[in-house]
């Protein structure tokens, strides 16, 4: 479960159809090295992102919305997984500068049928996993590279900066190819509106 800092929400008729949240990339070293050190404060990653309506181009405007909502300066990187069949639609819809696709560094494992990261393991106490596995004759499965993505918020001035600090090259194509959508028909227990 990542931290969250920030978090905006999708309404309809007061029910909530999306949210989408924001906070401090997984490790420092990610957060020190997009802007460099001096700017690392300023970065945030999406982390999360559902949308559980059918209408058209929803998700890309619930981000949309929330990026002109995020304190400024921030600058905010997302990954599409390939893992997960994504391409990262909604970022290129959004405007995010592309900058290539970055190996994960963390492997699943399969448990029960299930797919379990590293990490799963390492908070249950298995602190080496890749020995654990094999050790246990666990599947062990190779992680595929993730799409990384780029958003700058802030005016002009602000914006210009980040362009300029920003370390990774951007690149000018963005990927393309097919794309899976999760199955959101479970239900979900979801809260109202707190305050209006």
């Amino acid at each position: 479960m990542p931290i969250v800092t920030f978090a905006f929400g999708l309404y309809d008729d007061g029910k909530l159809d999306g949210i989408v949240t924001f906070g401090p990339t997984p490790t420092p070293a990610v957060q020190q090295n997009i802007l460099g050190p001096e700017w690392a404060e300023n970065v945030l990653e999406l982390n999360r992102l559902v949308v559980s309506c059918k209408e058209k181009n929803s998700a890309s405007f619930l981000v949309a919305s929330a990026l002109q909502l995020l304190p400024k300066p921030k600058c905010v990187v997302s990954y599409a997984d390939t893992n997960q069949g994504h391409v990262g639609y909604i970022y290129q819809a959004t405007n995010f500068l592309y900058t290539g696709a970055v190996t994960a560094h963390d492997s699943e494992y399969m448990l029960n049928g299930k797919k379990v990261h590293a990490r799963t393991l390492t908070a249950s106490g298995i602190t080496a996993p890749k020995e654990w596995a094999l050790a246990n004759n666990v599947e062990q499965i190779k992680p595929k590279p993730k799409h990384r993505y780029v958003f700058f918020c802030g005016n002009k001035y602000q914006k210009k900066e980040m362009r300029r600090l920003l370390r990774y090259e951007v690149v000018a194509a963005y990927p393309k190819g097919e794309s899976a959508r999760y199955d959101a028909g479970a239900e979900v227990k979801s809260q109202g509106l707190l305050f209006a």
